[in-house]
């Protein structure tokens, strides 16, 4: 049984290391505390919460290529972001990979407590930069009750947090290979009852390969007010203009032959270059958040958004001009009470979403639309509500209990087929409701150590992009995916908090799988298989080698500066159940676009002059590209640095100057493959060896 499997693994976790899921700053390693986790509503530090999170601050952030995510975001066990095309992203929490061949599907993103999932399924990831992020938490796995019943697990991304008396502006330029010039600008101020950051960022690439530039505007404003002795008030505004080309997938011999290349055209159907393949959206997001503080103990948090967007991409056949509209809200009733002498903390509340999408697609003449193929109106109302309660129970237990109730609902009209087949031109999809609990059970054996073990299930219907592909079918039997997921791990500190460790073993069992397929002209379809089976280990490991402590210039704290190392570990073991295709029983193989072993690992180094260097590697080890797992795409070892010199010049002025290289070694890998491809066209070429320089000057007062 897996949970037996699970937990005869649990009684032995005590004695394993592994690196806390934050890291220090790249140039004054300040000494933080723990940091408290958001993600399941409670506030609660990372070692009393009975769940795999992953966490990254600026810190960690501004350790990569000001670029892109990628790189950070790799640094968590069981966590990938890959990169397609040119700000094409894929994120994969323990295997969910399988059903996105391009976006993110199957795992919930929130923006400052915000729904940043679309209605219909989708995360236009792309339309965030890294200068907006400050924060980052990745729940592992079925979340269950407090953010619905998906499988993949949930993303909450958090903009960098106004110092509280302290206003800065600051501007910013880098430069690098392939065309890159980046810059950003900055004000914020901060006061004891409110907070406000305004901050625009621009990137343009020229791109790696051919057929791969990119242009991205971003703005950003966050403010937040204490209106009332009981109330606060915060607003967040995310507009980006983003359009990027698309170089398409390559075959072995391609790639081999020349990894910059874009598909080749054949006698068949054009390339990517012919029908100039791109994707462009412009997208407004308008958040508020009211939080009203009844008593000490009871808190009420409300939030509301709209968001439009454009959307015009032409692929290698069609050419998509869409128009989509969302509202929604979520609110949480949170309430602290004492039960038999002891903390009980409650909170209940719900979540709602609506979309609504004019989704037309035409001809591709060569990036121009030609005569229209279909016109969809599509609709779309999800929700659930969801409760959840913590005790503490004696011995340092603590209990988690916790479930949601889910519904969702697809209505697809092809208005352009309506005259010719008045009563079949609608497509309705109603998914039965669900609920889907959610139990963990924590001890702490003292500041120092803390095991958990959790069961949790999730319930995954399609996407809207999954029931209704670019070829023009619509796939009324495709199902919802639901799964189990057994969790034991433990983590704490050795040595005066100079080693940090998590480990954590998992069993996700999974039935109605959705898996998909590339046809010849890029068209993907989904499909439904028996059941799979998604087991494995995460580990993390931090450690200081050398430290020195220093007093701030103000007194207030100590920094360590010196030398850390830090590395994380994924060991997977993905396969298939039962499972039938075209006539081959494939039970047992591999499951397509996962990989058995991840690494990543670094240095931090920092001395008090302000210079800083940052070394890192990641590895991956091998791919299968198809279901069948006759084809794979090789593992790879990749090599970095970021240095540089942070230092203020006065008590206003701060300077950071940095410069580092990407892909050191100039290894010729494919990164976020295309799975089940036509043709054997798998292949999305990384960027080789890059270099880039910057320059970031601010003034505090």
């Amino acid at each position: 049984m897996p949970l037996r499997y699970l937990l005869i693994v649990f009684l032995g976790l005590f004695q394993l290391p592994a690196r806390a899921q934050t890291r220090p700053d790249t140039t004054r390693a300040v000494a933080l505390p723990e940091a408290t986790i958001t993600g399941y509503g409670q506030r609660l530090p990372l070692r009393r919460t009975a769940a795999a999170v992953g966490v990254l601050d600026a810190r960690v952030i501004e350790q990569f290529s000001p670029t892109a995510l990628t790189q950070a975001v790799n640094t968590l066990p069981g966590v990938r972001l890959e990169e397609r095309a040119t700000a094409s992203y894929r994120l994969s929490i323990r295997g969910s990979t399988l059903r996105s061949p391009f976006g993110v599907r199957n795992v919930k993103v929130y923006y400052n407590g915000i729904p940043f999932t679309e209605a219909d399924g989708s995360t236009p990831l792309n339309l965030l930069d890294p200068a907006v992020i400050g924060r980052l938490e990745v729940l592992k796995g079925p979340a269950g009750s407090v953010y619905g019943a998906g499988t993949g697990g949930v993303a909450l991304f958090g903009t960098p947090a106004v110092a509280a008396g302290v206003s800065r502006v600051a501007a910013g330029a880098t430069v690098g290979s392939y065309g890159l010039r980046r810059s950003t600008i900055t004000a914020e101020t901060g006061s004891a009852t409110s907070r406000i950051r305004a901050q625009y960022a621009h990137q343009s690439l020229d791109g790696y390969r051919q057929q791969s530039a990119l242009q991205r505007d971003v703005f950003a404003l966050d403010t937040r007010t204490v209106a009332g002795p009981k109330t606060t008030l915060a607003a967040h505004l995310l507009y980006t203009d983003i359009s990027y080309q698309l170089p398409g997938g390559l075959t072995r011999a391609q790639f081999a032959a020349d990894p910059r290349q874009a598909r080749p055209g054949t006698a068949a159907a054009p390339g990517t270059v012919a029908q100039q393949a791109f994707y462009a959206s412009r997208t407004g997001l308008l958040g508020l958040t009211h939080e009203y503080r009844f008593t000490d103990k009871l808190e009420l948090q409300t939030t509301l958004y709209g968001s439009g967007t454009v959307i015009r991409t032409p692929y290698l056949v069609d050419y998509e001009r869409n128009t989509g509209v969302g509202v929604g809200g979520r609110t949480a009733l949170s309430y602290r009470a004492a039960l038999a002498g002891r903390v009980l903390r409650l909170q209940g509340g719900g979540e709602f979403q609506a979309g609504f999408t004019d989704g037309r697609s035409y001809q591709n003449n060569g990036g121009t639309p030609g005569a229209l193929r279909y016109d969809d109106e599509i609709t779309t109302t999800t929700g659930f509500a969801f409760a959840q309660a913590d005790y503490e129970l004696p011995a340092s237990f603590q209990l988690t209990v916790a479930a949601s109730y889910n519904r969702l609902r697809h209505r697809i009209a092809r208005v352009s087929s309506a005259a010719a087949n008045p009563a079949g031109y609608q497509l309705s999809r109603d998914f039965r409701p669900v609920v889907s609990p959610r139990v963990a059970l924590l001890r702490e054996f003292s500041p120092n150590l803390s095991v958990y073990a959790s069961v949790s299930t999730g319930f995954s219907p399609p996407t809207v992009d999954e029931i209704r592909p670019s070829d023009g079918s619509l796939n009324g039997d495709l199902q919802a995916e639901r799964g189990t997921s057994y969790e034991v791990g433990a983590r704490g500190n050795l040595f005066g908090n100079g080693l940090t460790y998590e480990v954590t073993v998992f069993d996700l069992e999974l039935r109605q799988t959705i898996v998909s397929s590339t046809a010849d002209q890029g068209t993907v379809i989904f499909r439904n298989t028996g059941s799979t089976h998604q087991r494995g280990l995460e580990a993390a490991l931090s450690g200081w080698l050398w430290r020195e402590n220093a007093p701030t210039p103000d007194d207030a704290q100590t920094t360590s500066r010196g030398l850390r190392a830090w590395a994380s570990y994924a060991c997977n073991d993905f396969r298939f159940g039962s499972y039938a295709s075209g006539g081959a029983d494939l039970s047992g193989n591999r499951l397509t676009g996962t990989t058995p072993h991840t690494l990543s690992a670094g240095l931090d180094f920092s001395e008090r002059r302000g210079f800083y260097l940052n070394p890192s590697l990641s590895h991956q080890a091998r791919i299968v590209l198809n279901d069948a797992n006759t084809e794979e795409a090789a593992g790879y070892w990749v090599f970095g640095a970021r240095g540089g010199w942070r230092h203020p010049l006065g008590r206003h002025l701060e300077t950071n100057v940095y410069a580092g290289i990407d892909n050191a070694t100039d290894r010729r890998y494919s990164l976020g493959n295309d799975l089940n491809a036509f043709g054997g066209r798998y292949f999305q070429p990384a960027p080789g060896r890059a270099w880039y320089g910057g320059a970031q000057v601010g003034w505090r007062w």
